[in-house]
């Protein structure tokens, strides 16, 4: 919980990692990671689910990686070991790779239940999520907008008093983006731009920066909404009346952001010297610039909350489950920006 007494460093924690949607490719990069783990310096994860189904995909990839059951991640969870430690959370059932299901639903939720509560306990360094499935949880009874709300609602749950807003960060070696809006209708995006969100989640981006990634001035680029910011308010009023006072009114507060800027020519490899993150005004808008640099590498960062978390940049991919083809590099690049934030929430604030 906030404020509770730490009695063992982060950095000696192992990483809690949640199995994800059991028929998704969640349990074919965890073990595919973990078989990598010494060539790939990975820092050291325990995993919450249904130990069957790790065991059981890693044999149907043909990957030799053995499973052992643990009540707590404080249980063995060194890089070295030889079999991967997984907090026994419940059986997701009969798993079919590719066929979502009401039992895989209700095992996705136990896991992140428990290993949210671990982290919330300081029994484990950070959350690492694999991907979900909303459709299947939904069916299942889940009411929630998606899998970073359930997060912040569990967080709220366990800090009565608190209420965390979780913000997205997108991230890789070139790039640090974070979109003001997520998972809604392009025709809604203007309304749901206030300056109120936009305040906080610049001022959100801003402390995670200098916490989480040690930037001691964190420079943050705010994109216009409109084509050309647009252009004065002829191509829209959106950027001249709702963004540009919001960005002149936290540099008054010494905050060193910049902005509205037209979003075409923000992201090129010149422009992207000039700041630390980008706060674009859409999903897309944020999305494909990363994605262009790094589709295999991104990482998922939920700012704004009590704890680390991180996840890999895709979905579950239902069509290519259990086949050999799914690529850990984001599952692996999260693990590794995971176990830095850790390590950077213990040193003293910048």
């Amino acid at each position: 919980m906030i404020g509770t007494r730490r009695t063992k460093p982060l950095t000696m924690l192992p990483l809690a990692v949640t199995m994800g949607d059991p028929a998704g490719i969640g349990p074919d990069i965890i073990v595919a990671a973990w078989h990598q783990r010494t060539a790939q310096h990975l820092p050291p994860f325990v995993v919450y689910g249904d130990p069957a189904v790790l065991a059981s995909r890693a044999h149907a990839l043909g990957i030799q990686v053995a499973v052992t059951p643990i009540q707590c991640p404080s249980q063995e969870s060194r890089p070295a070991a030889a079999a991967l430690p997984v907090v026994d959370t419940g059986s997701a059932g009969p798993v079919t790779p590719g066929a979502g299901s009401t039992h895989g639903a209700a095992a996705t939720l136990a896991a992140i239940d428990r290993a949210v509560a671990d982290v919330l306990a300081d029994k484990a360094a950070g959350l690492v999520t694999a991907p979900i499935t909303k459709s299947v949880l939904y069916e299942a009874g889940f009411r929630h907008p998606g899998h970073t709300e359930y997060l912040a609602h569990r967080a709220n749950a366990a800090n009565p008093g608190h209420h965390f807003h979780p913000v997205m960060m997108l991230a890789c070696g070139q790039l640090k983006v974070v979109p003001a809006t997520i998972h809604i209708p392009l025709r809604d995006v203007p309304a749901a731009l206030t300056q109120d969100l936009l305040t906080r989640t610049i001022m959100i981006t801003d402390q995670a920066l200098k916490r989480d990634f040690r930037i001691p001035m964190p420079r943050i680029a705010v994109t216009g909404l409109n084509p050309h910011a647009g252009e004065q308010g002829t191509l829209g009023t959106e950027d001249r009346d709702i963004i540009a006072p919001v960005i002149a009114a936290l540099q008054a507060q010494g905050l060193h952001v910049t902005g509205p800027h037209s979003a075409d020519t923000l992201f090129h490899a010149a422009a992207r010297r000039r700041y630390d993150a980008a706060l674009a005004m859409y999903h897309d808008q944020a999305l494909i610039p990363i994605k262009t640099l790094a589709f295999d590498e991104g990482v998922n960062v939920t700012l704004g909350l009590p704890f680390v978390r991180t996840s890999p940049d895709h979905g579950t991919a239902y069509d290519i489950a259990a086949s050999g083809r799914a690529d850990p590099q984001s599952f692996i690049a999260a693990l590794k920006l995971a176990a830095l934030m850790a390590q950077n929430r213990t040193s003293p604030a910048v």
